[in-house]
């Protein structure tokens, strides 16, 4: 397992406007100045934490997807973030985890957030995913799934690194950043949240509050409020040190989720 090189994008992010986000979001992306292994977009990245999914939504071959193809292929390096999927008739919340030669995985949202009534619109999905990159397990999943430590839960190891990509209001941030520092140390591996930033279309309005934590809990990277493209290392051997030190997994309950 080698250090992972990776690109936050805490954005700004256009009420429902597909085409803006994609050149925005192109445009900052631009400012990356060193080799990246990943970059890491929020939820809806490119419309923005709505329901209006029967506009808005967009097939698995639709411009959003080739978009994120093109910006692998240009930067060399795997994206991940959120759009709206149609799929046999259902809208999902799907969490993208393109690479630069065009194969992809997903994971659909689990956890959907009944209070904003994603419920209603959207298909919870059923199945975790952890992919690997440069020897690391990472395990990707969106904004409310933060709440839900069991589903989050690192049985038998196997992630190393944890990714939140999220439009998570600033009215709830402290939660956020309680949540974030506890399934890091809990599950001791790194947990990076990527969050947007500004008012939506609803008018709530978002800090970002974009975070990393490391396995221990430490803080090494957070930023609130402004737009903030941001490349950082996280760091092997801090990953196999903590679990050397502390071996706590290995008295972690073993068990399995039945949906």
């Amino acid at each position: 397992m080698d250090n992972l090189k990776v690109t936050t994008f805490q954005g700004y992010l256009f009420w429902e406007n597909i085409d803006k986000n994609l050149q925005n979001i192109a445009t900052r992306l631009s400012g990356i100045r060193e080799k990246t292994n990943l970059i890491i977009l929020p939820e809806m990245f490119n419309t923005g934490f709505t329901m209006n999914a029967d506009k808005l939504a967009e097939p698995m071959d639709g411009k959003t997807i080739h978009w994120m193809h093109k910006i692998a292929k240009q930067y060399d390096c795997v994206i991940t973030g959120s759009v709206i999927i149609k799929e046999n008739e259902r809208y999902y919340n799907r969490l993208i985890w393109m690479r630069p030669d065009g194969s992809y995985e997903y994971y659909d949202k689990r956890h959907l957030f009944a209070l904003g009534k994603e419920h209603q619109t959207y298909t919870a999905g059923d199945k975790k995913l952890i992919v690997e990159l440069n020897g690391w397990n990472i395990c990707p999943m969106i904004c409310y799934d933060l709440r839900f430590p069991v589903w989050l839960r690192n049985v038998n190891a196997e992630y190393d690194l944890l990714i939140i990509v999220a439009n998570w209001p600033e009215r709830r941030i402290a939660h956020w950043r309680s949540l974030i520092s506890a399934r890091a140390i809990e599950n001791q591996a790194y947990v990076i949240g990527v969050n947007r930033t500004g008012h939506d279309g609803n008018e709530v309005y978002h800090s970002g509050d974009s975070t990393c934590v490391d396995p221990n809990g430490n803080v090494i990277y957070h930023k609130r409020d402004d737009e903030d493209l941001y490349t950082f290392s996280v760091l092997d051997e801090e990953v196999k040190k903590t679990r050397r030190a502390l071996p706590f997994l290995k008295d972690a309950d073993v068990f399995k989720i039945v949906i």
